[in-house]
């Protein structure tokens, strides 16, 4: 394995609800979801117990309710999340300086070399999910492999509290027999189109080349076409380049007519223009998402050839988007602006380089 690199996927399991539960013992066993307790409220984060009522993150909270009577319903502490988050990534830390949080509880680690100058990466992994447990008393899931993309899909094979690790003669093996669904970056809608090609598997989608990929799917086709060869050169980042800035708002009540749209979507610009003004950073891309009340979603984008620099192109440029939509055909539920292409450093990449740097209109249920 000396030739290959060595990464670790660590996943925490079921991470706000398992704080929520090991802080207050007599929800331990019980279904427990994080998240409000509006009418539009929707879930954060779902415990295990709470798994099995098949209620996850996003459901709106009624419908979770619904599932199971008996829910305990928890009001986010991210305070409290980010203390444990930082003591998690502590103990990666004492392993090696490579590591690459994708959020709180998650992150890539690359030990080909690491500092206590062990040569198994599996057990530095069995390492760190003891030290996590008896830490903070929670458990984690882990993939280890010989790239970001296997690790990544790995990690979620034993969950929760499991490992799996693929060795490097069996990563071509692994893809093959993996369900389309279960490709890390493959969603629900580009899942059921592979289906429709009469792609099942990785098998499956070996048999496409890589013209016929971009044929079917874009630029992106390109990536699948890695992937399912087990190709990720993606280095383990510290540092982090932000492709975008966002902000949405979900109303306690469906919005009706043209005007109130506006306003509504007037004050999430100034929102995200407020955030914008503390970074050092301009865009070219603008992109709205209107949530309706039936809860179909629609993101539509517009992209310049220079940087948006002033709130009032950034106004216009999002009402003209959302001029697109008139006459509505139902309320609307939730408006949300994202800022991207950006000019300047900040942080968090995309986990997957799919293409944003042109306009799209996309339809999701």
């Amino acid at each position: 394995m000396d030739e290959y690199h060595k990464i670790i996927h660590i996943d925490m399991d079921a991470f706000f609800a398992s704080v929520e539960q090991f802080d207050t013992p007599e929800y331990k066993g019980k279904p427990l979801v994080v998240g409000g307790r509006g009418p539009r409220s929707v879930v954060a984060a779902a415990s295990y117990e709470a798994r099995k009522y098949k209620i996850h993150s996003a459901m709106p909270m009624t419908q979770a309710r619904r599932l199971c009577p008996t829910l305990i319903i928890i009001p986010p502490r991210f305070e409290r999340y980010a203390l444990v988050s930082r003591q998690i990534m502590d103990i990666f830390h004492e392993y090696t300086d490579l590591v690459e949080p994708l959020s709180l509880d998650e992150a890539f680690l690359d030990v080909t070399v690491n500092k206590p100058g062990m040569s198994s990466a599996t057990l530095i992994a069995e390492e760190i999910r003891r030290k996590i447990w008896e830490k903070t008393g929670l458990t984690a899931s882990a993939g280890v492999s010989i790239n970001k993309f296997v690790a990544k899909v790995a990690s979620d094979i034993n969950k929760p509290n499991g490992i799996t690790v693929i060795l490097p003669h069996e990563v071509g093996d692994f893809l093959k027999k993996l369900p389309i669904q279960k490709f890390y970056g493959i969603g629900a809608v580009t899942a059921e189109k592979m289906k429709s090609l009469g792609i099942h598997h990785g098998a499956d989608l070996l048999q496409f080349d890589l013209p016929a990929l971009i044929h079917h799917f874009g630029k992106v086709g390109a990536w699948y076409y890695d992937i399912v060869r087990g190709i990720d050169h993606r280095p383990v980042q510290t540092t982090y380049e932000r492709k975008s800035f966002g902000t949405e708002t979900t109303y306690s009540e469906d919005l009706y007519g043209e005007e109130a749209v506006r306003v509504a979507l007037e004050k999430v610009c100034e929102e995200l223009w407020r955030r914008l003004e503390k970074k050092p950073a301009a865009g070219k891309t603008v992109t709205l998402k209107i949530r309706y009340a039936d809860f179909t979603t629609k993101t539509i984008s517009k992209s310049y050839a220079a940087p948006i620099e002033n709130l009032e192109s950034f106004l216009e440029t999002a009402q003209q988007l959302l001029q697109k939509e008139f006459p509505l055909k139902m309320g609307v539920r939730l408006l949300g602006l994202t800022f991207s292409n950006l000019q300047a450093e900040s942080s968090v990449t995309l986990p997957i380089p799919f293409p944003s740097d042109k306009d799209n209109t996309e339809n999701n249920q």
